[in-house]
């Protein structure tokens, strides 16, 4: 499981729909069958959030949407709405595109380029853009880039080992991890501070800034009566930042990677893209909210992007009680893991399942996917909030970059996937060949 992941994983299913693992002295449930998985996730009241992946993340993230316990999820969720509603992806996709050209324009013919640190720098942005108005700067952003792909990194190891103390001697790469973690607190803490002296803004931090419980939030007491709405206070403003700092920039830039990496070694589907590109976007321009809608091809390359390479691999989750699920009783307390990169690789769910084929998602095709087979955002009501804003700036990011370069290995540089708390290539260096004369 530490050693070779994905590997394993994959060996999996031939054991059955459920297989107990050993994690150390730990027992732990891996879910092989996607009817199983669709039902656990339907069910987040007897299978709620938990499990070593989100005691450790809890500890990054406190209590915010991605770690929240099923009891305070709802409150949660409606707080942060507002900034995801499908009205404001719209006005999103347009600084999406922004920052897309922008990146495009810092390219140099015969230049190589490191992709996966482009992507970050490109979700960063994007993602203090909606978080802080763009208020990070530059200095600020690289701090963030750099702080997070360090914690990310450090992740997987505090998932899969479950003695914490390993992770309380000091070595080198345990003083990183701290120290980058102690960093984004106290960039998120000083943003917050600097946010409450100055005068509104239009954007996500905004819209928790002037939250109150009772704004449609779910809020009063349990028997009905109602109570004195309250400021959201600043632990719980700061959690959800970090939060989806974590979860908008390293995700959507690890699809971005693969994505080019894929298309790459692909050339039919890099060749269909390049037509569908120039047809709706001549000018080579990145494109805006209307545009997206005519996209069907980057948007099949994107979701098979999310299929062979999902930067969400791994999951856990922790019953809540004792139950009977997949032919074994299970106690409370026990944890359950799924993977989608494991679902999205069944050969049973998807013929040819190593082949990079974007047409399985055109509209004549995608109805033939087996229910609960494809998870990239999970499902039910702890869905990822931010799905279709990842969607979109993915498909910006895929579109902008292909509508001006043509993205080419190098020689010693592979773009294979590298699990750690997301999966995606962790150094991808490529050839820029422009493609507009």
């Amino acid at each position: 499981m530490f050693r070779r992941p994905l590997d394993f994983l994959n060996s999996l299913p031939a054991q059955g729909d459920l297989v107990e693992l050993r994690l150390g002295p730990q027992r732990a449930w891996m879910i092989c069958d996607p009817n199983l998985v669709h039902q656990m996730l339907m069910d987040p009241h007897t299978f709620d959030k938990g499990g070593t992946q989100y005691d450790r993340l809890g500890a990054l993230m406190g209590n915010g949407i991605v770690t929240c316990p099923q009891s305070e999820h709802r409150r949660q969720r409606m707080l942060l709405q507002p900034g995801f509603h499908p009205s404001r992806i719209a006005a999103y996709t347009e600084l999406m595109a922004e920052e897309a050209e922008a990146l495009c324009r810092e390219w140099r013919a015969g230049e190589q380029v490191d992709v996966t640190g482009a992507m970050m720098a490109l979700t960063t942005r994007v993602t203090s853009r909606v978080l802080f108005s763009g208020s990070l700067g530059a200095e600020r952003a690289a701090l963030v880039r750099e702080s997070l792909a360090t914690v990310v990194r450090g992740l997987f190891a505090r998932t899969v080992v479950p003695v914490e103390a390993v992770f309380r001697i000091p070595t080198p790469a345990n003083r990183r991890y701290q120290q980058a973690l102690h960093r984004l607190h106290t960039l998120v803490d000083a943003i917050i501070t600097e946010r409450r002296a100055a005068p509104p803004r239009e954007d996500l931090l905004g819209t928790l800034l002037a939250a109150r419980d009772g704004d449609g939030a779910g809020g009063g007491e349990a028997d009905g009566n109602a109570t004195e709405p309250r400021g959201i206070t600043d632990r719980e403003i700061h959690d959800q930042l970090i939060t989806l700092l974590l979860t908008g920039v390293e995700t959507t830039a690890m699809c971005l990677a693969s994505a080019f990496s894929l298309l790459a070694v692909n050339p039919e589907a890099e060749r269909a893209l390049h037509r569908e590109v120039d047809a709706v976007l001549p000018d080579g321009r990145a494109p805006g909210h209307e545009e997206l809608g005519r996209l069907e091809y980057a948007r099949c390359v994107v979701t098979e992007t999310l299929r062979v390479s999902p930067p969400g691999w791994l999951f856990t989750r922790v019953t809540t009680r004792e139950t009977e699920f997949g032919g074994h009783r299970l106690p409370q307390g026990a944890m359950i893991l799924y993977s989608p990169y494991l679902l999205h690789h069944d050969p049973a769910s998807f013929p040819n399942p190593e082949r990079f084929l974007p047409e399985r998602w055109l509209p004549e095709q995608e109805t033939t996917v087996r229910k609960g087979a494809m998870l990239p955002f999970a499902a039910g009501n702890r869905k990822c909030i931010g799905d279709r804003f990842a969607m979109a700036e993915a498909m910006v990011g895929v579109a902008a970059v292909a509508a001006q370069w043509r993205l080419r290995p190098v020689s010693g540089h592979d773009g294979q996937p590298r699990p750690a708390a997301t999966l995606g290539p962790r150094a991808l260096v490529m050839l820029c060949e422009p493609r507009q004369a």
